[in-house]
């Protein structure tokens, strides 16, 4: 039997993205964001309202990185989502993270973190169904410590998830079978 549940934003998992910017000053700024995909091949969105201290960062930059969060930074991943930046100045130095400068955009990359998107600003769009930052990746990096024969191993990322219904974090780790291969079976 189904029952009805007092939630809309139901779909898991949801990626854990951190998204980086300079602030005027040269400073990072780092925000937490569940609600961000691809777009298209290489473009991103992420579902952002103009609030934001990272928004405005973005449209006055034309660039940011997305990284993805590990089980490994939870604690600061969720410090990004939870503290403001329009409230705190030092935001990012208090999280003890790192950052070196992205060769491609104009946008810090977080040291720590094991994949990372480097983005050049397209559009914001913002109407009745929401808001969005849409972007161009331009350059992917992931440390060697995730590689396996020149390739990402999911299993080593140690990716995290937000669950929506008691939000929490989960790590995303096991493989559990073969995109455009598996389905073949019942063909």
């Amino acid at each position: 039997m189904r029952k009805n549940i007092k939630t809309t934003e139901a779909i898991f998992p949801m990626p854990v993205l951190l998204v980086a910017t300079y602030n005027e000053d040269g400073t990072v700024d780092v925000m937490n964001a569940a609600w961000g995909t691809m777009l298209s091949r290489d473009c991103v969105i992420l579902n952002l309202t103009e609030t934001h201290k990272t928004v405005k960062n973005i449209k006055a930059r034309k660039a940011f990185t997305v990284s993805i969060a590990d089980a490994e930074h939870t604690v600061e991943a969720d410090y990004f989502g939870v503290v403001s930046a329009n409230d705190t100045k030092d935001k990012f130095e208090k999280s003890g993270l790192t950052t070196t400068k992205s060769e491609n955009v104009d946008a810090p990359i977080i040291n720590e973190l094991p994949i990372c998107m480097e983005c050049e600003f397209i559009e914001y769009q913002n109407d009745e169904y929401g808001c969005g930052v849409i972007a161009k990746v331009v350059n992917v990096t992931a440390d060697e410590s995730v590689m396996k024969d020149d390739k990402v191993d999911i299993s080593l990322v140690n990716a995290i998830s937000f669950d929506p219904y008691t939000h929490g974090y989960y790590k995303v780790t096991e493989r559990v079978g073969d995109a455009f291969k598996d389905g073949m079976q019942i063909k």
